[in-house]
């Protein structure tokens, strides 16, 4: 395993289900990242399309390597096949592979102003 820093971005969104298990990860390995809300912050969804190609998140940039539309399993995959961390039995505290529940699209919907007629 390498002992140098491991510089981490990531391109989430405040409320969804693939966001979360890249957060999980990050959590499950006490890793120290940078949070780019693409929701929140308009801008970040600007730079995330930039630097990926292309629209879908979560987008995560590990020491300048572009890893774009992942879940939390291909993250830590990523960084377990690349000498980042050592493996860990240690449990996610949350789905690292999963969609957004309705409960996290609705708050999405809140979260960027539009109205949902279901409420």
């Amino acid at each position: 395993m390498s002992e140098e820093k491991i510089q981490i971005t990531a391109y989430l969104k405040t409320y969804c289900g693939w966001s979360e298990g890249v957060r999980a990860i990050m959590r499950k390995y006490n890793l120290d990242y940078e949070e780019k809300d693409i929701i929140a912050n308009p801008a970040f969804r600007w730079e995330m399309e930039q630097k990926s190609g292309q629209p879908l998140s979560p987008c995560v940039v590990v020491n300048d390597v572009m890893l774009p539309d992942v879940s939390g399993d291909e993250v830590e995959s990523y960084m377990l096949e690349n000498g980042l961390i050592a493996h860990s039995e240690k449990e996610a505290d949350a789905p690292t592979d999963s969609a957004c529940t309705d409960e996290q699209h609705a708050a999405m919907d809140k979260a960027a102003g539009k109205i949902n007629f279901l409420d």
